[in-house]
């Protein structure tokens, strides 16, 4: 699509180029690695590659104490209690408010007749569902967007000074529920245990932490590319308008071409070997999603924006122990959102005099701003 040319926004060309002559490679102790089975692999054997990227991470970044940054036993522990927030029923309950909330943004947007699509729909949503989770004052909703680009950006300064706010916010929140326990998330996690364990101040904040920045990031892009991919495609976008049932694979599809989560790191555990490849104990993986998405072997024609694609085994959520836990919700933010603008403005189209500009993060793909134009 045209659009991923524009500033060389999506870098597919210099993933295929990878894939087909460099698919695995280390400079400096670090690995990256290319290709879908490649990556699939490594996703699943957490006895050879850590999740944890520090041995013995600091306090400074909670975030390495959360579910995400865990092997087993831990793992297994920590996802046991913190998945009780996402049971079917549980994601089922907040179908009213994302439909509520999905029309109140384009309730606002009406009257001007356009909106700039991340931060007046695409970025509240998700920010406004997790705060909501969590029980967070809508104050603060300001402050998570702030603090949610820093986790994922690029500058590593803030990316520890946001962790430090986030540290002291979150202890605060926490004392307060187990004085006065409510009816949110971090009462919930603050009064559990897992195996008979409470969790550690450290785990509850990076569980917090993980759930702002995951359930956030990823569905903020997730619409903000769907909505580039549909402007792009009308004949797709028409043909979803013909028949909602198209939609669900059509998300899939966004997810597999766009790859919210571009990339994730592993650390190699022990000495291990891989494809002919040595990959030394303590050494860095660094695992390119956005490109395992669209490797030749596995999807044909991956650059085509195919919304019949089937089957569509694409990564973009992760793979084994650490599939991501927010993937249910994300994918009901889009359905319902998505829905929602098929039946307000199914004329909608981009402001093309805007040029598009990705956000500063390796980690994750999606576009600062993007104009649209509702009428």
């Amino acid at each position: 699509m045209e659009w991923a040319n524009e500033n060389n926004i999506l870098p597919l060309s210099h993933f295929a180029q990878k894939r087909a002559t460099d698919p695995i490679s280390c400079q400096d102790g670090v690995w990256n690695v290319y290709k879908y089975k490649h990556v699939k692999a490594i996703f699943g054997d957490h006895e050879h590659f850590s999740s944890q990227a520090e041995g013995d991470p600091g306090h400074d970044e909670p975030i390495e104490f959360s579910i995400l940054r865990r092997d087993p036993p831990k793992h297994r522990q920590l996802r046991t209690l913190v998945s009780q927030a996402f049971t079917p029923r549980a994601i089922e309950a907040l179908i009213p408010r994302i439909e509520a909330l999905s029309h109140e943004l384009f309730d606002r947007a009406e009257g001007k007749g356009a909106m700039e699509a991340v931060s007046d729909f695409a970025g509240p949503l998700p920010i406004i569902v997790i705060a909501d989770m969590l029980g967070i004052p809508v104050q603060d909703r300001d402050r998570f967007k702030e603090w949610s680009d820093a986790l994922v950006g690029n500058d590593y300064e803030r990316y520890v000074w946001c962790q430090k706010e986030m540290a002291a916010y979150f202890a605060a929140i926490a004392e307060e529920r187990r004085r006065e326990p409510q009816d949110d998330l971090i009462s919930r996690l603050v009064q559990a245990k897992a195996d008979g364990d409470p969790l550690q101040p450290l785990e509850l904040i990076g569980f917090c932490i993980l759930l702002l920045v995951a359930g956030n990031e990823t569905t903020t892009n997730l619409l903000s590319s769907a909505l580039l991919c549909f402007d792009s495609r009308k004949d797709v976008w028409y043909e979803i308008r013909q028949d909602r049932s198209l939609l669900a694979p059509a998300i899939e599809e966004v997810l597999r071409y766009c790859s919210p989560v571009q990339m994730m790191v592993r650390r190699v555990k022990q000495t291990t070997e891989l494809d002919g490849f040595i990959f030394q104990e303590g050494q860095i993986v660094n695992l390119w999603i956005g490109s395992a998405n669209h490797d030749e072997d596995i999807f044909e024609q991956p650059e085509s924006f195919n919304i019949r694609r089937s089957p569509n085994p694409h990564l973009a959520f992760g793979h084994g122990i650490h599939f991501c836990l927010g993937a249910q919700l994300a994918r009901l933010e889009a359905t319902i959102a998505l829905n929602a603008l098929l039946d307000r403005f199914p004329d909608f189209h981009r402001d093309r005099s805007q040029m598009l500009e990705r956000i500063d993060s390796w980690l994750v793909f999606g576009v600062k701003r993007q104009a649209i134009q509702l009428k």
